[in-house]
């Protein structure tokens, strides 16, 4: 049994702002009992300014934010999972990687994951509600699983929701918990959240944490929240509406492995990834 936490939070373009509010979600997690918490895409940074988070990447390894979240993981003794930070590349000046970052108790980082499908979308063509994350973000190509003591973790990011091949390869690494840290928009977070992540958990007989954005997180931007966490026949453990907040559930990951002993639906696929 492992206990984990959601942190929703409503980010802003005000960098400090939001990393003192992720420190203090961090640290009411732990209050909670967490042994591991995820942090929401975009945590340190919204802006309707697309090439705004240029200013603040780092480099791998290095840097305030990243500090702050090897600073909390330690001092709390907690597993933690940095939503996504933007991470400068070595080949394209012009982009970033959009890094989701995960440290041990000890405060060392030890998985990192590039967002693959990036959100070039128009959600609304009324409203000229439109995203282009390629004119700012290099797109990585890595699937990656980070072992820890309690499960395998399968890395993802927001709008990877919607590519179910990517789950399919993650369970194919092992994974038993799969983590979604997002900045889902309120218009398509009404339609498509909840039954996407209950998706990917049924179908890959796992565990689901999922941290989104939840609230008016700039003038021209608002994020659904519901941050939640799944179980394999997907059902909602804990969840958040709106607002910034924190969520835990306790995971039985033995009855996860007795499940898909008794139910191999994994064993039973033709067309594999």
């Amino acid at each position: 049994m492992v206990r984990v936490a959601t942190i929703q939070m409503v980010s802003s373009n005000e960098v400090d702002s939001n990393l003192s509010q992720a420190r203090s979600l961090v640290r009411q997690a732990a209050a909670e009992g967490a042994e591991f918490a995820v942090l929401p895409e975009y945590f340190p940074l919204i802006s309707d300014d697309e090439a705004a988070k240029l200013n603040i990447a780092e480099d791998f390894g290095a840097g305030v934010i990243q500090d702050l979240l090897a600073n909390e993981a330690n001092k709390h003794n907690i597993w933690l999972m940095a939503g996504s930070i933007p991470l400068r590349t070595a080949d394209d000046a012009g982009r970033v990687a959009s890094s989701c970052l995960l440290y041990n108790p000890a405060g060392e980082c030890v998985a990192r994951y590039d967002k693959m499908h990036l959100f070039d979308v128009c959600v609304d063509r009324e409203k000229e509600e439109s995203y282009n994350e390629s004119s700012t973000i290099v797109p990585g190509r890595e699937v990656v699983v980070a072992k820890t003591p309690f499960a395998k973790l399968g890395l993802s990011i927001c709008y990877d929701l919607r590519f179910p091949e990517l789950y399919r390869a993650l369970t194919g690494k092992g994974a038993t918990i799969i983590t979604v840290p997002s900045a889902f928009t309120y218009s398509t977070g009404k339609r498509h959240w909840q039954m996407l992540l209950c998706a990917r958990a049924v179908e890959n007989l796992c565990y689901v944490i999922a941290s989104n954005q939840g609230g008016q997180n700039t003038e021209n931007r608002s994020t659904w929240g519901h941050s939640m966490i799944i179980d394999p026949w997907g059902n909602i453990l804990a969840s958040l509406e709106q607002g910034p907040g924190v969520a835990c559930a306790d995971l039985d990951l033995a009855h996860l492995e007795e499940l898909r002993a008794s139910f191999p639906v994994l064993q039973h696929r033709i067309l594999g990834v």
